[in-house]
């Protein structure tokens, strides 16, 4: 009797061409069948949009045994959520976003299009994680993230996760690693975001950049501490929002507001 490998859904939000998703395939590809659907090209800051005007078509990049990898020209989570109806032979026993080719700690987590894949798993029940790490070059090593993405991915596979939580996993740019810590994510806030410019036909368009600050770079305990001091920093992200604080405060004033 043949033993069905686990099935691994990967995307990411760089592309399908991405060094980070292609280095991930390659780190993963004896623990299990690899399905890929990921944009035809870069989809940084989508977060969880998906496509609610346009069209959608999926493409077949390569296949070989035990992986296949598609295209497809619209969000993150639209790559999920086609993979899933159209492409998955059986229900995944993972979804994996990244490796992201970029910083997804802290308040960066909620742009991110790597952690819209991972919610989109998250929120149909599928063990989840986000893979990122800190260096944005197109030809950025993968290498030194090779045993801890592995072991990560294999312990999910093994144990699962609780229903409504996934994983952001950011490694620091380094050829070795001080650890791992598991941290919850950093207070910051960006500013400077909008730059002005003037078009030679006069008239003004603008750039989206920005400046990270982290607002609590004395706590020892968050993921900006953890990857500025050379340690993988593992962040469980919940997919309830709920502020429960808030809500044990408002849950017996419900009179005040009717």
């Amino acid at each position: 009797m043949k033993i069905m490998k686990p099935l691994i859904l990967i995307s990411n939000d760089d592309g399908y061409h991405a060094k980070g998703l292609n280095s991930l395939i390659d780190m993963l590809s004896d623990l299990g069948d690899i399905l890929v659907c990921a944009p035809e090209s870069a989809r940084s800051g989508f977060a969880t949009a998906f496509s609610a005007t346009t069209p959608l078509r999926l493409k077949l990049r390569r296949k070989r045994e035990g992986v296949e990898v598609w295209s497809c020209n619209g969000t993150p989570v639209d790559c999920v959520k086609l993979a899933l109806s159209q492409l998955c032979p059986r229900r995944p026993d993972m979804v994996i976003g990244g490796i992201n080719h970029g910083d997804n700690g802290s308040v960066n987590s909620h742009y991110s299009g790597t952690m819209g894949v991972t919610r989109e798993g998250c929120m149909k029940y599928i063990p989840s994680v986000a893979f990122s790490l800190c260096d944005y070059r197109d030809d950025a090593d993968f290498e030194p993230l090779r045993s801890i993405v592995r072991k990560i991915t294999a312990k999910v596979l093994a144990e699962g996760l609780p229903k409504g939580t996934c994983l952001n996993v950011n490694f620091p740019k380094a050829a070795e690693f001080k650890g791992v810590k598991v941290c919850r994510m950093a207070k910051g806030t960006w500013g400077n975001e909008v730059v002005r410019t003037r078009h030679p036909r006069g008239y003004d368009y603008y750039w989206l950049v920005g400046e990270y600050t982290n607002d609590e770079p004395e706590a020892t305990d968050t993921d900006n501490w953890a990857l500025n001091h050379g340690y993988v920093a593992i962040t469980p992200t919940t997919i309830d929002v709920t502020d429960y604080t808030m809500f044990e405060r408002l849950k017996d004033c419900t009179d005040e507001f009717c």
